[in-house]
């Protein structure tokens, strides 16, 4: 009671408070009223905001009053405690109490900072009403519903507004009374932040004509609320709820907002039973203030008084509320006005604008109607008692004209009683809608309240007076479930709509009322094709139908998972499902078939997805420094995963073929891009081997998804529908090409490394040249980037490569050898044959038939380029290293090609027949063999060289002169194994054998040179051929060097002809004679002997035998002239 008292008192001070600043402001005592922004007079401007001080102080001064500067002021004074100046001391309030704080601090208080105004949360603009709205919820005036204390109001209204928020919100007469401490304004404030801000939901607005009396959402809710407390007053549940109600001792508001999940029981147990707390709930739900409803629940039960076996639902409830309620039930003009004009707005919507039944070909009576309700409007206007006059006249006027309207049974026999109310389809649904939002929770809207089912079953009762159907509630239901869910995001409120939805009856399943019932239901709404007619289930549908095509148009980009996908996807081909059955279809989308709009989705998400994506690159590409077309492939195959594995499987529900079409949309749309690309693509530059292979990847995953799919033979016969790049057959022509050019490359990196090549050893360990580390790095150089080569490309490719590279070792061993010049030049020209003679001076001549008249020239040694010993030996090194290391090169190849396996080539063959296919065709044989000839001649050459050239002297000139005694093989031993030290030094181990046969021959040509070619001043008897056997073994032993030199039968083998020379020099003039006369032929015609020799082998003999008889033979038979000297 005592709290009831101070709740009063706070009420009559702040109307005292406004009524003395009102009295100020209007009156002399302010020179001049400067009003805020946006306000026109004072009745703009909430004065329980403005400072009384900061007013009485311009008063006093007689200074201009601007009231934003006082309202400022008010603000910046909230936070301090309340001032009592008028004393000679200054006096304040504390806020707390002081004795349970304890004493004061003693250290000093913090700086005070500076005063920020808190901004209004944007989700608090839909539950937080307005000023009037408070005014008129409470049916108190404007001036009642604020407290004159600064201190009191000030505290609170601080926490919920801002000074400069064009959007002022106030807090209501319950929100204030209860406070008991700032704790309980802080738990507030956080549930309000805590609280979603709402999406846009715009455009899911019904399909409805807007209304021309311009009735507010507010209007029809309230309106909505008295339709259902006549409605529940006709089960006898209406009942007037004393004034005198207990207070909670927790704030109201907390309650309201700040309410815990664990006090949910609680609560439910502190209301009313039956359908008088079901009630409560609803008004709580909807909104609704105690006092209006109070005023309601009166006004109606007045309405039915005197009216026996009326129910209180066949009452017109908008006429009866005007001639049952007063002005003097208000507390304000304002609001009864306004409350007046709905009351009105309702009776002209309903039964003028949008009626079931019109007023017959003349509109009298509507002209009537409408003159009417603007007499009552007018009468506020008036005098008290001319008004008054007026608006019973027209209210009594008004009830002879509107109830035999009301009453005309337009719905048959369908709810089975003539229904008094309004039969505007277009009003009565959205009055409907308005219960239906009664059913989330005031907390959070992404729930439904716990009384949900018996809030639908109490809503029930208003569908005779709405003329509701079952078809009509669910498809509201739903509709108002859908739209929860676009605001909220919570997946509870779609699945409740799409249950809903399913439980829309199809044409077949309503009865044929219900049928006639619905299609009287038309709306004339302005649409994408003009004016057209809408039924009612087109009205409503039609929207959730457009916004989840919408989603589902790309899906890409609005779903992160598959299952709010499937059931965005439920809800529209439900929608379509429903829409079909309708007339005059106001989407032509609807038209296709199921599988058709599956594919429309499916184009459009996907272009939209794509159409991103290449924004993107756009924007990457040059930062990641990759090719846009490479890095599109890739962005394409994870378009492609997420589809095949998110999306399609639901899409696939109605669309079997969903992963065919999206597959081939993403590879038609990606190769409209490649096109150009492959058009240019003319050499195998980075570019190509950057997007080949990712065009292929991405071809060749689209097939695998399909064959994942379908199976292989169904995939396959989608692979020959499909248009392919064709990457493989152009990337091998850029590919041959690219060999070319690299071939090209490789010879001329081979003749540039032969002329900067100075054969000397690398080092000791590597003793050949650079010049073949040079090919082979670039060589494989090559075949590194032609693996690195992630285009497509086949065997042919690689053959051309190992061609190439086979033909450029032939061409380094060919330019070796070219450089090394000929044999021929190192060997002095072979002396005339002479004949034995004991004095000298006489001139030799030649037989014609057999000997040039002129001597043979010997070229100047300073014309003959003779290469050094070691460049020799390290050409030999370097040609061998080339042939050792071919074997490895063609290993690296014949595995480096097994490990890339194209999927085209050797599909059919085992591992092994790979590889002997393989190595058969992939083999550098020519290069081999031209190597290892290579090596041969510069073998020869360089035993030559070093017999011939280096030795000349001391082996060709020194041997055997003047005779065999005085000059034996013995004297070359030194300078031969200085020379074979010298090669065994250089040459590598493998070869060591074949250069020392190389000495070992030229060696034995020297020789031979010397016993049948020596010229002159060499003669030979028998009894010298033991002491040239003697040389030739100890020149045998000395290859052979005591098993460490070359094996003992090849040197045999070698020295085998010579030996045959020697033995024939030990044999008889006259022997030699015989067996050279019996050989057939002539000398030069190369006949053999009986002793096994040609005839110029034996004349040659017999040209050095040191005795007449041979002398006289040869000049007898073959005319041989003597020597011109004899030593």
């Amino acid at each position: 009671m005592e709290e009831e008292n101070v709740v009063e008192l706070l009420q009559r001070y702040r109307r005292d408070r406004r009524v003395l600043l009102n009295y100020i402001l209007s009156g002399t005592l302010i020179k001049k009223v400067v009003m805020p922004p946006g306000a026109v007079s004072l009745d703009d401007v909430d004065l329980d905001q403005v400072s009384v001080d900061y007013v009485l102080n311009c008063a006093k001064k007689g200074e201009m009053l601007e009231l934003s500067e006082a309202i400022r002021d008010y603000h910046d004074r909230i936070e301090l405690p309340y001032m009592n100046n008028s004393g000679p001391i200054n006096e304040f309030f504390l806020v707390t109490n002081s004795e349970i704080s304890g004493s004061p601090p003693r250290r000093a208080p913090p700086l005070i900072p500076a005063f920020k105004p808190p901004i209004i949360l944007p989700s608090l603009s839909k539950s937080e009403p307005s000023i009037e709205e408070v005014s008129s919820n409470s049916g108190l005036p404007i001036e009642e519903s604020l407290s004159n204390s600064d201190l009191l109001a000030g505290r609170n209204l601080s926490k919920a507004e801002s000074l400069n928020s064009s959007n002022v919100k106030e807090l209501t007469i319950d929100d204030i009374e209860d406070f008991e401490d700032e704790d309980d304004m802080e738990e507030v404030d956080n549930r309000r932040i805590s609280r979603r801000i709402p999406n846009d939901a715009s455009d899911l607005m019904p399909g409805l004509p807007h209304f021309a009396t311009g009735i507010t959402d507010d209007d029809l809710r309230e309106t909505a609320y008295e339709i259902l407390l006549a409605c529940a007053g006709a089960s006898g549940g209406l009942i007037v709820p004393s004034k005198e109600k207990k207070k909670d001792k927790k704030s109201r508001l907390l309650r309201k907002f700040g309410r815990s999940k664990s006090e949910n029981v609680v609560l439910q147990s502190q209301r009313a039973p039956g359908l008088v707390g079901l009630l409560e709930i609803m008004r709580v739900q909807m909104e609704i203030s105690e006092a209006m409803d109070i005023r309601t629940r009166q006004g109606l039960l007045n309405a039915l008084a005197g009216k026996v076996g009326k129910r209180m639902d066949t009452l017109l409830v908008p006429l009866e509320l005007l001639c049952c309620i007063s002005r003097t039930e208000f507390s304000d003009k304002k609001s009864y006005i306004r409350w007046q004009k709905r009351q009105l707005n309702m009776l002209e919507e309903g039964l003028i604008n949008h009626p079931a039944v019109g007023f017959g070909e003349s509109g009298r009576k509507s002209s009537e109607l409408r003159n009417l309700l603007a007499k009552i409007e007018e009468s506020e206007f008036l005098a008290a008692s001319a008004g008054e006059l007026q608006r019973s006249e027209c209210l009594r006027s008004l009830r002879d004209v509107v109830i035999p309207l009301a009453e005309k049974p337009v719905r048959g026999d369908l709810t089975g009683e003539v229904c008094h109310w309004a039969d505007g389809y277009h009003l009565n649904v959205r009055l409907y809608e308005k219960l239906l939002l009664s059913v989330f929770d005031i907390l959070d809207e992404g729930k439904l309240t716990e009384e949900v089912e018996e809030i639908l079953e109490l809503l029930k009762s208003t569908w005779r007076v709405l003329g509701i159907t079952e078809t009509i509630h669910y498809t509201c239901y739903a509709w108002v479930l859908f739209r929860q869910f676009v605001i909220t995001s919570e997946r509870g409120m779609l699945r409740h709509a799409i249950e809903q939805l399913k439980r829309i009856p199809l044409k077949e399943q309503r009865g044929a009322q219900e049928r006639l019932h619905l299609n009287s239901l038309q709306s004339r709404v302005e649409g994408e094709m003009g004016s057209q007619n809408i039924s009612f289930l087109q009205a409503f549908l039609i929207p959730i139908q457009k916004w989840a095509d919408r989603q589902l148009g790309d899906y890409h980009l609005h779903f992160l998972e598959a299952l709010q996908m499937e059931e965005i996807a439920t809800v529209a081909m439900v929608s379509r499902r429903l829409l079909l059955e309708e007339p005059g279809l106001g989407m032509p989308s609807i038209c296709v078939s199921d599988q058709d709009q599956i594919e429309l989705y499916i184009t459009s998400s996907v272009k939209n997805a794509f159409s991103r994506v290449l924004h993107t690159i756009d924007g990457t590409s040059e930062t990641l420094h990759e090719h846009p077309l490479t890095l599109l492939a890739e962005e394409t195959k994870k378009l492609l995963k997420k589809d095949a594995t998110l999306f399609i499987p639901i899409l696939s529900q109605w669309h079997p073929q969903a992963t065919v079409v999206s597959a081939s949309l993403l590879h038609k749309l990606y190769g409209i891009k490649l096109k150009p690309f492959l058009d240019q693509a003319e050499h195998l530059t980075e570019d190509v081997a950057s997007v080949f292979p990712a065009a292929e990847s991405l071809e060749q995953y689209i097939i695998a998804t399909w064959t994942s799919a379908y199976g292989e033979e169904v995939a396959q016969a989608y692979c020959r529908k499909l248009t392919r790049y064709q990457i493989e057959t152009l990337s091998g022509t850029l590919v041959m090409r690219w060999v070319n050019s690299q071939l090209g490359r490789i010879l001329a990196w081979v003749e540039r490394a032969i002329l900067q090549e100075r054969w000397d050893p690398i080092s000791p360990q590597q003793r050949h040249g650079s010049s073949i580390v040079e090919v082979y790095r670039i060589v494989e150089e090559t075949v590194d980037q032609f693996f690195a080569l992630t285009v497509p490309m086949g065997s042919g490719e690689l053959n051309s490569l190992s061609r190439g590279i086979d033909n450029a070792f032939q061409v380094y061993a060919n330019q070796i050898v070219g450089n090394l010049g000929k044999s021929e030049d190192l060997i002095p020209p072979v002396p005339v044959l002479t004949r034995y003679r004991k004095e000298a001076g006489f001139k030799a001549f030649v037989k014609k038939e057999l000997l040039d008249q002129k001597l043979p020239e010997e070229k100047k040694s300073s014309e003959i380029f003779v290469l050094p010993t070691p460049t020799l030996c390290v050409q030999i090194n370097t040609l061998y290293y080339a042939v050792s290391h071919l074997n490895k090169l063609e290993d690296s190849i014949s595995e480096r090609w097994l490990k890339k396996k194209p999927s085209e080539k050797f599909s059919k063959h085992s591992l092994d027949e790979k590889s002997r296919s393989f190595n058969l065709k992939i083999t550098f044989d020519g290069s081999r063999k031209d190597l290892n000839g290579a090596i041969d001649r510069i073998c020869e050459y360089t035993g030559t060289k070093i017999i011939f050239w280096d030795l000349r002297e001391s082996f060709i000139d020194g041997l055997y002169r003047p005779s065999v005694s005085h000059s034996r093989v013995e004297a070359l031993i030194e300078p031969l194994d200085m020379a074979l030290n010298q090669l065994c030094h250089i040459i590598v181990e493998p070869l060591r054998d074949r250069i020392v046969t190389s000495l070992l021959q030229a060696s034995l040509d020297g020789l031979l040179r010397v016993l049948l070619d020596g010229g002159p001043s060499r003669v030979f008897s028998p009894s010298d051929a033991k002491l040239l056997e003697e040389d030739l073994d100890v020149l045998k032993e000395f290859f052979i060097s005591g098993g460490d030199g070359l094996p003992r039968g090849v040197v045999e083998n070698l020295i085998a002809r010579v030996r045959h020379v020697i033995k024939l020099q030990g044999y008889e003039t006259r022997e030699l004679i015989e067996d050279l006369r019996s050989a057939s032929g002539l000398v030069l015609q190369g006949g053999k002997s009986k002793l096994g020799v040609d005839a110029n082998t034996l004349l040659r003999i017999l040209c050095h035998r040191s005795d007449s008889e041979a002398s006289q033979f040869l000049k007898k038979q073959y005319k041989i002239p003597k020597s011109t000297a004899q030593d």
